[in-house]
């Protein structure tokens, strides 16, 4: 199978439950501390790659929730820097085989691309549970 470097927020509920899913593929995950990364916009931009600026973004980084962030509002040099300035901003996790880079955790795209056996079809893994709940409340 697959080795995949797995840029995460570490805290993230959904990260875990992501790289559950990749290890029990078979895949073996390099996690990264998302937050931590030494990002460059032209480092950051191939993970975008045939995506409109407004996916590149985390709908629940602070920067956006309080608008002032507002990805339609963007183009791509200018998301770009503010990603860079603000990685809380990137859309996770940010995965990378081989050379190829992708944003975001699509299970049926990831099936498509790498092999996923996809036991939760109904399981929201891209929003923030404590997100979630807190507009619920």
């Amino acid at each position: 199978m697959a080795t995949v470097t797995f840029y995460e927020k570490p805290d993230c509920i959904n990260n875990a439950r992501q790289k559950r899913l990749l290890e029990a593929a078979g895949h073996r995950v390099m996690a990264r501390n998302l937050l931590l990364e030494p990002w460059i916009c032209d480092r950051l931009r191939p993970f975008f790659a045939g995506l409109p600026v407004p996916q590149w973004f985390n709908p629940t980084a602070p920067a956006i929730a309080t608008g002032r962030v507002v990805p339609t509002q963007l183009d791509a040099d200018t998301a770009l820097a503010l990603m860079v300035l603000d990685p809380l901003l990137i859309r996770r996790p940010l995965l990378e085989v081989g050379g190829d880079r992708r944003a975001g955790f699509d299970p049926e795209a990831i099936a498509r691309w790498i092999g996923l056996t996809i036991t939760t079809p109904d399981l929201d893994l891209e929003t923030c549970p404590r997100s979630a709940a807190l507009r619920r409340s």
